[in-house]
């Protein structure tokens, strides 16, 4: 005969049962109000009364993640692996924001509030299609590594190069290497935001060639991914159910 635990364990950690579902939507409910009330403490000149709304709703969110974070430590196989594992620590790091803060004047302690946004991470757990993406990662985790090594080495070298073309002409632009970084970055990015571009003729043919590698570097981890991802799918299509 299965103990309270076994039971609580099926609704918390499986959604095969009406109570498993339940549950799960109630917590995203239960996060998606606190995100929002999380916005709207940031609007200016909030009357005294939306203000305390707004903390009345942050305390109860804390309350009912405090308790599902224990709930979850109760059920798990190993408690100590739950706690240091992904969803353990956002759901940790969820609620220590409002215990650190509690009771606190300290202006610098009020920053650790901004943390209130891995309550939104708390979403991951109940989505399929996160799990579909975090499926992708983990297959093509090799290759996007070889791939950041060797755009970081291109980075490098693209800021070498628009040293050597710009540093006479922009002195300030181009004070240094470490300058340049900026401008390697949001060029072989193709994002280009026309704050440091080059002005001398060598400057603006290399500056082309980056544009045609950076092509490439938006690319290749696109296709890395979109395959990655058609293949999880198909790996859930055929689990069966």
């Amino acid at each position: 005969m299965p103990t309270v635990r076994d039971r609580l364990k099926r609704v918390v950690e499986q959604t095969d049962t009406t109570a498993g579902r339940a549950f799960d939507w109630s917590i995203q409910a239960v996060i998606l109000v606190s995100i929002i009330g999380f916005c709207i403490e940031t609007l200016p000149d909030l009357q005294e009364g939306t203000r305390r709304t707004l903390h009345v709703m942050e305390v109860v969110a804390v309350v009912i993640f405090t308790a599902e974070y224990l709930l979850r430590l109760w059920v798990a196989d190993r408690w100590w692996r739950f706690s240091f594992s992904f969803f353990g620590l956002i759901d940790f790091f969820a609620v220590a924001p409002f215990y650190l803060a509690l009771g606190v004047d300290l202006r610098g302690l009020r920053a650790v509030r901004f943390f209130r946004v891995f309550q939104l991470f708390k979403l991951m757990r109940y989505s399929k299609a996160m799990h579909l993406y975090a499926a992708a990662f983990r297959e093509i985790r090799e290759e996007l590594a070889v791939f950041v090594a060797a755009a970081t080495i291109m980075i490098f070298f693209a800021s070498v190069g628009i040293y050597y073309f710009e540093h006479a002409q922009q002195t300030e632009a181009f004070g240094s290497i470490f300058h340049c970084m900026w401008w390697a970055l949001v060029t072989m990015t193709t994002v280009g935001y026309g704050d440091v571009y080059p002005i001398t003729v060598g400057g603006r043919i290399f500056t082309g060639l980056v544009l045609l590698v950076g092509l490439g570097v938006v690319a290749v981890p696109t296709g890395l991914f979109a395959s990655a991802l058609t293949r999880a799918r198909q790996t859930q299509n055929n689990d069966p159910i």
